[in-house]
C-alpha cells in the first residue's frame, strides 16, 4: 500500500460539485424559457438590462451566478479529461495540469471578474 497522496478524489468531488450544479440549475433555466416562450412568463421579466443589472450588480445575483457557472467548469473539464482516456487519448502529464490548471485560472478570473 502506497502513502503517496493523490489529488484524484479532489478533482472528482469538484466534478460532483459541478454535475449537481448542472443538475439543479439548467432545469430550472429551461422551464424559464420555455415559460417566456409559451407567454406564461413575461418577457420583460427577463430583459437584457434586467437581468444584467441583477446578475452583475446585485450581491446575491453575483452569488448564484458564480454557484451556477464556475462548478460546471470542473465537470465539463472532468469529462473531457476522462473521455480522451475513454477515446485511448493518453496525453500524460502535462494534458492533466493544462486541463486543471486552466480550469482553476477561468475559475479564479470569474470569480475576480464578478466580484470586482
Amino acid at each position: 500500500m502506497s502513502n503517496k497522496r493523490h489529488i484524484e478524489p479532489l478533482l472528482w468531488s469538484l466534478f460532483g460539485a459541478g454535475g449537481t450544479t448542472i443538475a439543479f440549475f439548467f432545469p430550472v433555466i429551461i422551464l424559464i424559457i420555455l415559460g417566456v416562450s409559451m407567454g406564461a412568463i413575461p418577457a420583460e421579466a427577463l430583459s437584457y438590462e434586467r437581468m444584467s443589472g441583477f446578475f452583475l450588480e446585485n450581491l446575491f445575483g453575483q452569488l448564484i451566478l458564480l454557484v451556477a457557472v464556475v462548478p460546471s467548469y470542473w465537470a465539463c473539464i472532468h469529462r473531457i479529461y476522462h473521455g480522451s482516456h475513454d477515446l485511448g487519448i493518453h496525453l500524460g502529464t502535462w494534458f492533466k495540469v493544462l486541463c486543471y490548471g486552466g480550469t482553476l485560472g477561468l475559475s479564479i478570473w470569474t470569480v475576480v471578474k464578478v466580484l470586482l
